[in-house]
């Protein structure tokens, strides 16, 4: 019985680590453009650090900015953790925000 109910509970602990909830998945796409879907997830994650008050570079306040910073820099491999430092610093984004991230950047960062 000690068993099955610690096998329960490291279950629940798995299942939990993932969030899927409507606000995660809502508005996702696979055609991605700045304006409606990248804006935000910058403004929500990233351009707090990465403005000209805070200096941090790249910055990600604006159109050209983010697809710069997206096409010949890191962004999108910063964001999965696939090239350095996981960013934001706060920790992992949902997996839409990053996959949508991934998708703008294949698709050659439309802004409309």
């Amino acid at each position: 019985m000690k068993y099955i109910t610690l096998l329960f509970v490291a279950s629940l602990f798995l299942i939990s680590c993932e969030s899927h909830t409507y606000d995660d998945i809502s508005g996702f796409t696979t055609t991605p453009n700045y304006n409606k879907h990248i804006k935000p997830i910058m403004d929500n994650n990233c351009v707090s650090c990465h403005n000209p008050t805070y200096d941090q570079s790249p910055y990600l306040t604006n159109f050209d900015e983010v697809k710069e910073a997206t096409l010949n820099g890191n962004v999108a491999c910063r964001v999965d953790a696939s090239c350095g430092n996981i960013m934001p610093t706060t920790g992992k984004m949902a997996s839409p925000s990053i996959l949508m991230i991934q998708y703008w950047k294949d698709t050659n960062c439309p802004e409309n």
